[in-house]
């Protein structure tokens, strides 16, 4: 997984509900996802997902969840 891609995933781990729908709106207006062709994560991505969402203590966020919170004030 990009570093990106990672740095999102963690800033949407430590937002609220109410942040995480409003950055949904803003990606959903944003781009017209109806028209985007959807590409398939890639093994090590799916691997990091798999993990991610197993709570695996194998997965290791690219950042701190306090140095994105340094990072995002």
């Amino acid at each position: 997984m990009s570093g990106i891609k990672e740095r999102i995933l963690g800033a949407v781990t430590v937002m609220s509900e109410d942040d995480a729908r409003k950055v949904w709106e803003l990606i959903r207006t944003t781009f017209a996802l109806s028209n985007l062709e959807e590409e398939a994560p890639d093994d090590d991505e799916l691997d990091i997902l798999n993990a991610y969402h197993s709570n695996s203590s194998e997965y290791q966020p690219f950042i701190s969840h306090e140095e994105l919170k340094k990072e995002l004030l």
